[in-house]
């Protein structure tokens, strides 16, 4: 399912947050979106998941308009990770993944058979097995972490928009997190923080900086030191990583500006 966005521009309060914004991301790519903090990030992707309407531009999955669907059909094709996702009732594991199961039940439709054997296939896929039964605030934040995406899994829709999935996991769960996604073979957008980390997993990369696209490609084409230093204001050095055969970068100083 190819996600795109066109011409998206984005004003609060007088100051433009998003200029001109173009992206695509193809049927079954992985493609990340990276920059600093404040640089409008967070803002396209809930322009992108509608909650918060473009001023100007065009937002579709497959050539549809995503604000002239219904909620039902949006969410039948794309599942959303939030950055921050407050949950203040207890629920159970099992109940907090079968939520992802809404979109294809009418109102007083009960859970059937079908749905709890696709709840504990996620959860296995996500490597929760036996976790159904736990209480979702007993968790730890990998742990959080990978239940929302088995919630987005059991969604089935074929586009997955996640806003920095990694934040605040400890590198083992980061790592958890990022095979999952990959290997899912699904359209992925996702914000993220960690240049290696993007490096490893992503096919093509949006660098966002003041609200703009300001550079695109592989991670090859668009790991560039001068690059780097331009949008992040770091000095860096980048080489090929011998066992990856990826870019990684070594951080060197900020830059002075």
């Amino acid at each position: 399912m190819n996600l795109a966005a066109k011409n998206i521009s984005i004003t609060r309060d007088h100051k433009p947050i998003l200029k001109n914004v173009d992206i695509l991301v193809r049927d079954r790519e992985f493609v990340g979106l990276l920059g600093p903090n404040g640089s409008g990030k967070s803002t396209l992707l809930k322009s992108i998941y509608r909650t918060m309407k473009p001023d100007v531009g065009w937002i579709s999955l497959e050539n549809q308009d995503v604000y002239e669907l219904s909620a039902r059909q949006v969410a039948r094709r794309m599942a959303v990770v939030r950055q921050e996702s407050s949950i203040e009732f207890d629920f159970s594991v099992r109940e907090m993944v079968m939520m992802g199961r809404f979109p294809h039940k009418s109102v007083f439709q009960s859970d059937s058979k079908e749905d709890e054997e696709l709840v504990e296939e996620t959860l296995a896929r996500v490597g929760l097995n036996g976790f159904a039964n736990r209480r979702f605030m007993t968790l730890s934040g990998g742990e959080k972490q990978r239940v929302f995406i088995a919630r987005a899994l059991a969604q089935q829709a074929k586009c997955l928009v996640l806003d920095e999935p990694t934040n605040h996991l400890d590198i083992h769960s980061q790592l958890q997190v990022m095979a999952i996604l990959k290997e899912l073979r699904c359209t992925v957008f996702t914000a993220l923080h960690d240049l290696n980390i993007a490096s490893v997993y992503c096919d093509r990369i949006y660098f966002v900086k003041s609200g703009e696209i300001v550079a695109s490609g592989s991670p090859s084409e668009i790991f560039q030191p001068h690059l780097i230093r331009d949008v992040f204001g770091v000095e860096c050095e980048v080489y090929i990583h011998p066992r990856t055969s990826k870019p990684h970068i070594v951080f060197l100083s900020a830059a002075e500006s």
